[in-house]
């Protein structure tokens, strides 16, 4: 019978360091439960009071404390990942937010969830947008997060649409680095015959797909993660998505960032309910959102944007929508720079509600730094 290969023994130094270690652990896990015994009684106070449980902005205050106090040598973004998992623990404990995202599991959609919301969310998995709207309106979920444009194929135009007519508003943002990686049951790119992704993904490969693929289908499905697992069952098929997709589904990753652009990001928004949570307080840096549309009339595009320039607001984005009226009319999609507790900006807003024969306004939200 072979020996079996001892352990390194490690050296005085090492084995004291290590002691150490295992003494600081215990320590932070005995303050981690003081912290949760804590939150567990905020949350009985503010279930007395009726208070809202998910506060982003106590949220971002409590980290921003946190990165300001950090002496080092953790770097800021780590302290940050750190302590945003810690409260959404606690938060679990005084009441777990259900919030609706794109499924199955590993879709970029929730990816964006989890950096916002910490790994203690309940997370309800959905097909597509439609249901991720439909779950937050109806009150299935507290939340819901879709994605709005990404930088390289423009706005989610069925997202654009949903916002049109659902009764929830936008709370907050999130804007992911996505790096689409081509990833199979097999450790090559040969014999691939279909790649599956959602419409998007495949757009933002198209250039590498038609260099190094180009005989493979390209077929379009719900989500990243449900390409990853329909090539899960087929060793002719590869997909598009994220390392945690190809983790998830027991995928080789065979070729790494396949992406069309280096810099490719894509915007998700917050949405819940107005009575869920009330327009977050202003903070160093917002925008607001909303959709309004003008009589069909020479000079109407120009009157919708003076009185933006006349109270010094700017506009960061515009987007179209046809109203499908079968009169050439248009919604359009607008967001700007600021609060609408800034007065230049409650200035402007009131005089676009004068003026447009349509008016929504989506949500104001702290952008992340």
């Amino acid at each position: 019978m072979a020996d079996t290969p001892s352990q390194p023994v490690a050296s005085p130094q090492l084995a004291a360091l290590r002691d150490q270690i295992d003494a600081l652990d215990r320590q932070l896990l005995d303050l981690l439960n003081q912290r949760a015994r804590v939150a567990e009684q905020v949350g009985e106070i503010k279930r007395a009071e009726g208070s809202p449980f998910f506060r982003p902005d106590r949220v971002a205050q409590v980290i921003r404390k946190i990165r300001e106090a950090n002496p080092g040598p953790l770097r800021g973004e780590h302290v940050e990942a750190i302590w945003r998992e810690i409260m959404s623990a606690c938060l679990a404990l005084e009441s777990p937010q259900r919030v609706a995202v794109l499924g199955p599991v590993g879709t970029f959609c929730e990816q964006a969830a989890l950096e916002f919301f910490g790994g203690g969310a309940d997370l309800v998995y959905c097909a597509n947008f439609d249901e991720v709207f439909h779950s937050t309106a109806s009150g299935g979920a507290q939340f819901g997060v879709v994605g709005v444009e990404n930088m390289t194929e423009g706005v989610v135009t069925r997202s654009l649409d949903l916002f049109l007519h659902t009764p929830c508003h936008v709370v907050g943002e999130v804007s992911l680095l996505i790096r689409h990686n081509l990833m199979r049951l097999e450790k090559s790119l040969e014999g691939i015959e279909a790649v599956l992704a959602h419409p998007q993904a495949l757009a933002q490969c198209q250039s590498w797909l038609n260099k190094h693929l180009p005989n493979a289908e390209r077929r379009a499905v719900s989500s990243n993660a449900e390409g990853s697992r329909l090539a899960a069952t087929n060793p002719a098929w590869a997909a598009l998505g994220s390392e945690r997709a190809s983790t998830l589904f027991g995928l080789h990753i065979v070729a790494p960032a396949v992406q069309d652009e280096a810099y490719n990001r894509t915007r998700f928004a917050i949405i819940c309910l107005p009575q869920t949570m009330e327009m977050p307080p202003p903070s160093s840096r917002d925008c607001t959102s909303l959709i309004v549309s003008v009589a069909n009339r020479p000079g109407a595009m120009h009157d919708l944007l003076v009185p933006l320039k006349t109270h010094g607001v700017s506009m960061t984005r515009l987007e179209s929508r046809p109203a499908r009226t079968g009169q050439w009319d248009y919604y359009f999609y607008i967001d700007l720079d600021g609060h609408p507790s800034q007065p230049h900006v409650a200035a402007a807003l009131a005089e676009l509600r004068e003026i447009c024969a349509f008016f929504k306004l989506l949500g104001a939200y702290p952008l992340k730094s």
